[in-house]
């Protein structure tokens, strides 16, 4: 089963695919994001009777979107691919979701997945 993620904006989506089966659920996570993933991803695996061995690779929307949301959910996903050796890509545009389990159904393996954010950093200087 492979785990799809996009936290580009402050509501996660999170989709399963096997075969011809496929989950989709969302939730506004606003500032809850790092706090709540993990559990997230765990109560949907949960709800559809699935288990974390079930997950053979994982892909990731890498952008454009909020630096935060990014960031959380591609470390927490290139965590995961690290310490469960499944194979992890990351994707972008409309159709990211295809495109990621296509390279994975290649055999695609980045091992690590960079964020895309749209632009450059704002940095704002310390008001000290």
């Amino acid at each position: 089963m492979i785990l799809l993620l996009d936290t580009s904006t402050s509501e996660c989506r999170l989709s399963f695919v096997d075969g011809d089966w496929r989950y989709d659920a969302t939730w506004e996570a606003g500032r809850g994001l790092a706090k709540g993933l993990l559990e997230f991803i765990e109560q949907h695996l949960t709800e559809q009777g699935k288990a974390w061995a079930d997950i053979t690779g994982l892909v990731a929307y890498k952008g454009p979107g909020s630096f935060t949301g990014l960031r959380i959910s591609i470390t927490v996903l290139n965590t995961l691919a690290y310490a469960n050796n499944w194979p992890i890509v990351g994707s972008t545009g409309d159709d990211w979701q295809q495109a990621g389990i296509e390279r994975l159904r290649k055999g695609e393996n980045e091992e690590i997945v960079l964020p895309e954010y749209g632009g450059e950093a704002n940095i704002t200087t310390p008001k000290k």
